[in-house]
């Protein structure tokens, strides 16, 4: 190995572990102070809207762990808005970062392969295994900038409140996943492919019910035939925690994506999130990866049904 691979192997690993335990710490802080990152005060006067954080330039929502980054960055700060750009977007946007305004640090996942990777695979003939690691790079709010044009991506509104119960059952229906309505217990079934929900008069608000379906939704996208993720298959393993963590920040995910206050929480498992947080510094940003890609699954099946309904 060159000394020229070695310090670029150098130079991108020490940041990424930096990352990963700069993250997970704060995450674990959330957790311990019994707060969620995933679910936020949407309430509170002078933050955000429900939504997604998304590039102002590009109307591209963030993913992944960046959700939560962004989300926690609005909340500590309370801006008002879920939209940030790069310095130099701002600069591209007409206007400028405001002077003395600290930014936020995100991260953007890349790879690279190693020289003496690249002549294995060329004696081999196999294919070079690229090395994973992240980037940082700093974003700011739309509200740390000035003289920014007018036209960039807005924050959608809120989903009124008598549009909820039609949209999410529409995103049930347009998944294809099968939804069985009795007994007292809401759950997934890997085995047998299938949704399990109480009635609705057993919750105390129907929003409640939808919510909760959302999660056991984001629970189906795990099966072999859609995400294919590993379920656990007992109460208190790590599996389970894990799939748990996947399900309770897509089901936020997913609702933000909808304007849909993304309120449930399922603190039960707490003391197993912290457990698999502590142990392992990437199990988070694996997590959340998953959680944003079973959101984006049910969302484009979702789309889809609503543009076959408006092609009809």
């Amino acid at each position: 190995m060159t000394k020229e691979t070695t310090a670029r192997r150098a130079r991108a690993n020490a940041p990424s572990r930096d990352i990963y335990a700069e993250v997970t710490a704060k995450i674990i802080h959330e957790l311990e102070e019994g707060r969620l990152p995933w679910v936020k005060p949407w309430g509170r006067t002078g933050t955000g809207n429900p939504g997604l954080p998304r590039n102002a330039l590009t109307a591209r929502n963030y993913s992944g762990v960046n959700v939560l980054i962004l989300w926690g960055a609005v909340i500590d700060a309370g801006y008002p808005s879920q939209s940030w750009l790069t310095f130099r977007q701002a600069l591209e946007a007409g206007g400028n970062v405001i002077k003395g305004e600290r930014g936020t640090t995100v991260v953007y996942a890349d790879r690279f392969t190693p020289e003496k990777e690249k002549e294995r695979a060329r004696q081999t003939g196999d294919d070079a295994k690229a090395i994973p690691f992240l980037k940082r790079f700093t974003v700011f709010n739309v509200a740390q900038c000035e003289g920014l044009r007018p036209g960039l991506a807005a924050d959608p509104a809120p989903l009124p409140e008598r549009q909820i119960v039609p949209v999410a059952e529409e995103v049930i229906a347009a998944s294809g996943v099968e939804f069985r309505i009795g007994g007292s217990k809401a759950f997934y079934s890997p085995t047998h492919d299938f949704v399990q929900m109480p009635p609705q008069p057993a919750f105390f608000k129907q929003i409640d019910y939808y919510m909760v379906a959302l999660h056991e939704l984001t629970h189906s996208t795990g099966h072999v035939s859609r995400l294919a993720r590993k379920f656990g298959t007992s109460f208190g393993t790590k599996d389970y925690a894990r799939e748990e963590l996947v399900a309770e920040m897509g089901s936020a995910f997913l609702c933000a994506a909808l304007g849909i206050e993304p309120t449930v929480r399922h603190a039960d498992y707490l003391a197993s999130w912290l457990e698999v947080l502590r142990e392992d510094n990437r199990a988070i940003f694996r997590a959340a990866s998953a959680a944003s890609k079973a959101a984006d699954w049910i969302l484009a099946r979702h789309a889809e049904a609503n543009e076959r309904r408006e092609a009809a």
